[in-house]
């Protein structure tokens, strides 16, 4: 028969319990951690959100009591009253690691079968397991810690923003399917029958409205659901922190966004981190790391050798000097000795996953090279390159020549693996920086077209405008990631709110006025009645919190997180719908 809690009141937390307590009565309550019965003598850890404390049943003290004691368990929920007295051997791995409760009374509110997976830190079961039972995993101290951060961090960001003149507003979750509906998860609707809702990717058009309604300053902690192929950093559900301001420019937005991630650092991780950070050109980025969102803790840095190699007759470098392609290297530093042969060719494998056909390298070990392509290069250009890319005695080169976007994509991520595999990183280290000046489109090849590398409503440079229709690779967006460690974990633009320069992105999108007004057109509308110039940015709540937790898997800082297929193992979502859901909802399955 278990006991129940009437006539019980909780006095402490069990992780709260210190030296000063010694000599009072306290009620505690929450899982049996461990047991040990030492035949005259019980220890046991109770374990509730703050923490562990001790607890001592004495035999010699109440033996009916010491005889229930010996029946419980892992995992029983249970409350103790007792008193708090100094404990004879010292725990100092745990806060409460001084005092112990000395027993009087002892309820069962509930018992527990053995647990399918062990509640501590370093389990080291499997992830499936650990999100099939996951109201087990989470009571680790380290996943309640992860999300007692998690509540923290909501609270610093509205304290801030509600400090700083944003209004909070919720928008709607079933809204109208987007232009990239393809990644929409579909809602049906009931009522109106064939038709849609999607659940909303991103609040983007909803936030502008509210800048047309001249709330002037938004912000809102969401959910965003988008139905695409899923990494360590990515949920089919995630929170953003999602924010717009009216009457601004780019540096306006900026400026707002630095101290808030200036005040989220303190608060969160207790480092002063200086503002304006740095601030780097897409242009420069690219040319230099390979990617748009460079990780600024070790070097690597890409170098362009197709001036070395021009005329070398060797054809994979000479057919690299046409427009738009290149041969470019890393150089790393002292490597020669640490990465064989072997391996090398599987970083080959790495980076054609990546497009590249192929990866050349070059050693320089005891005043002699090794390379496979040595033989096809003269001594002059070979000294060019080494001259190029400060090669040294003990130094490995790695070379692509392919299109510019083959090779910057290929080395840019060759150089995070090997800054990984090689422990170039400094974990404390935080490097902070704005990606700026976006291009505005980009080809798709695909499409045989020009689409919008963000979204239609981004804005052109001011000093671009007079490229529409012109060399419009060459536009610059009003565009701005912010970028720590490698990791880009928010992005925003000013937006167009000038109708004849939305036209005119239109018409450089290829949209049909049908078109427009099919995906666009209540945006459009509301925009004739006067929009200001408006602009904001969006973070991905989940990746600031990796950040701030130091977690590489976004699954351990979300409570109840999908599988890299987008599934639920612990509801086994999604799930199939019979056969009178689905008329209800006028839907049929094909098969």
């Amino acid at each position: 028969m278990l006991d129940n809690i009437k006539g019980l009141k909780r006095s402490h937390y069990c992780g709260d319990l210190e030296e000063k307590n010694i000599g009072e009565e306290v009620t505690v309550m929450g899982w049996v951690a461990k047991e040990r019965n030492l035949g005259s003598i019980i220890f046991l850890d109770l374990r509730d959100r703050a923490g562990i404390v001790q607890i001592v049943f004495d035999d010699t003290v109440n033996e009916d009591l010491f005889a229930k004691a010996s029946t419980l368990r892992a995992e029983f929920v249970i409350a103790v009253v007792g008193t708090v007295r100094m404990r004879s051997s010292i725990n100092e791995n745990i806060k409460t690691g001084h005092i112990e409760i000395l027993a009087r009374e002892l309820r069962i509110l509930n018992k527990s079968e053995v647990p399918p997976i062990y509640i501590k830190d370093d389990d080291n079961v499997s992830e499936a397991m650990r999100l099939k039972y996951r109201y087990l995993d989470l009571r680790k101290p380290s996943m309640q810690n992860n999300l007692w951060l998690r509540s923290k961090f909501y609270k610093i960001t509205r304290d801030f923003f509600h400090d700083e003149g944003f209004v909070e507003v919720e928008t709607p979750m079933l809204s109208k399917p987007t232009p990239e509906g393809a990644r929409d998860y579909l809602v049906p609707s009931r009522i109106n029958a064939g038709k849609f809702y999607a659940l909303p990717q991103s609040p983007q058009l909803m936030k502008q409205l509210l800048m047309v309604s001249g709330l002037d300053r938004y912000i809102q902690i969401t959910k965003c659901f988008r139905d695409e192929d899923l990494r360590a950093n990515r949920q089919p559900e995630f929170t953003q922190i999602d924010l717009e301001m009216s009457f601004v420019d780019i540096d306006d937005v900026i400026a707002v966004n630095e101290r808030f991630i200036k005040r989220a650092f303190k608060e969160m991780l207790n480092i002063d981190v200086q503002i304006p950070f740095n601030r780097m050109k897409y242009s420069e980025a690219m040319e230099r790391f390979g990617v748009d969102k460079p990780d600024l803790r070790f070097g690597l840095e890409l170098m362009d050798v197709s001036d070395c190699v021009k005329g070398c007759g060797f054809k994979v470098f000479e057919s690299a000097a046409e427009k738009g392609k290149s041969v470019r290297a890393i150089n790393v530093k002292g490597a020669a000795d640490k990465i064989s042969r072997k391996e090398i060719g599987k970083l080959e494998d790495f980076t054609k996953d990546f497009g590249a056909k192929g990866l050349a390298w070059m050693k320089f070990n005891n005043g002699e090279i090794s390379s496979p392509i040595a033989k096809f290069l003269s001594d002059e250009a070979i000294d060019k390159i080494k001259e190029k890319m400060e090669a040294k005695d003990g130094d490995l080169l790695f070379f692509v020549a392919d299109k510019n976007s083959v090779v910057f994509d290929s080395l840019g991520n060759l150089r995070n693996k090997l800054a990984k595999d090689l422990d170039l990183i400094d974990k404390d280290d935080y490097k902070i920086t704005w990606i700026t000046e976006f291009p505005l489109f980009e080809y798709s090849e695909e499409e045989e077209r020009f689409v919008a590398k963000h979204h239609p409503f981004t804005s052109p440079m001011d000093e671009d405008l007079h490229l529409f229709g012109g060399n419009m690779e060459d536009m610059r967006a009003k565009a701005y990631d912010l970028v720590i460690n490698g990791d880009e974990m928010g992005g925003g633009s000013i937006r167009i709110n000038n109708p004849e320069v939305q036209n005119k992105m239109f018409e450089a999108l290829g949209f049909e006025d049908e078109e427009i007004q099919e995906k666009f057109g209540f945006l459009i509308e509301a925009f004739k009645y006067g929009a200001p110039p408006h602009g904001g940015i969006a973070y991905g709540l989940d990746r600031l919190m990796m950040l701030f937790t130091d977690s590489s898997n976004i699954r351990d800082v979300i409570a109840f997180p999908k599988t890299q297929s987008a599934t639920d193992l612990l509801t086994e979502a999604p799930a199939e719908l019979s056969e009178e859901g689905l008329k209800e909802v006028h839907i049929k399955v094909i098969e």
